[in-house]
């Protein structure tokens, strides 16, 4: 392959080709679509598993309710701080994006002029999706299918090296999982309190959830045995 052979014996280089190789023999539809999935679709997505996943916490209830939505608020908390912490890295290292320095790549976003290490995309997504793991194994199991595929995206639209990729991997997950003790000591607390609130509570606990954790199980028994004895 010609861009193999430009890219020497970089190992990075390779892949960046072998993966935007596969933009430039797929319709151009798919390209489009793959451009606005890789910018847009996977964050937006990633923001609807979140709450779908606050829903159910919510739904649920339990005694851990709160310390649920807490783990949940620290998730997009995370990509926030990801993101920050990825600013001095960027100016630091200043790596160009790789169509500046590889031709014959098929770039599909254009307008990209800032450094390409590390990914914004790929670290915020991957701080979202591992928050979202501390939350809820299955919903931050497919937060972390998310992630990978926004990784992907990435490398497949010209726009970052693989090592890009991965390097926000890497700061997205140390972000989330080295900050989350200090986050859900700061949270939680600020959680309980609204599960206090009689209105507000209801972003922590759905009303059903909230009079199912009330009723006491011996209880209700004992209140069935006297009905049935009434209706005898």
């Amino acid at each position: 392959m010609a861009g193999l052979a430009e890219s020497g014996s970089n190992p990075d280089v390779d892949l960046l080709y072998d993966i935007n190789g596969l933009a430039k023999e797929a319709p151009h539809w798919f390209d489009r679509a793959m451009s606005f999935v890789g910018e847009y679709g996977l964050l937006l997505a990633m923001v609807l598993l979140i709450l779908w996943c606050w829903w159910n916490v919510r739904r649920r209830g339990g005694a851990d309710a709160a310390a649920g939505v807490a783990a949940l608020v620290w998730a997009p908390l995370a990509a926030g701080v990801a993101v920050l912490v990825n600013v001095p890295i960027r100016g630091f290292v200043e790596r160009p994006r790789p169509f500046v320095d590889h031709q014959g790549l098929d770039v599909l976003a254009t307008g990209k002029t800032d450094y390409s290490f590390v990914s914004d995309h790929a670290t915020l997504t991957m701080a979202a999706a591992v928050g979202l793991f501390i939350a809820h194994r299955k919903f931050g199991l497919a937060g972390l299918g998310l992630a990978l595929l926004e990784g992907f995206c990435r490398v497949f639209m010209g726009v970052h090296y693989p090592t890009d990729v991965v390097g926000g991997f890497a700061l997205g997950t140390a972000v989330a999982l080295l900050l989350s003790p200090l986050a859900m000591a700061l949270l939680t607390p600020l959680t309980k309190a609204i599960e206090a609130s009689p209105r507000a509570g209801l972003l922590i606990r759905a009303r059903g959830a909230r009079a199912a954790q009330a009723v006491i199980p011996g209880a209700r028994t004992e209140q069935t045995a006297e009905e049935r004895d009434l209706a005898a």
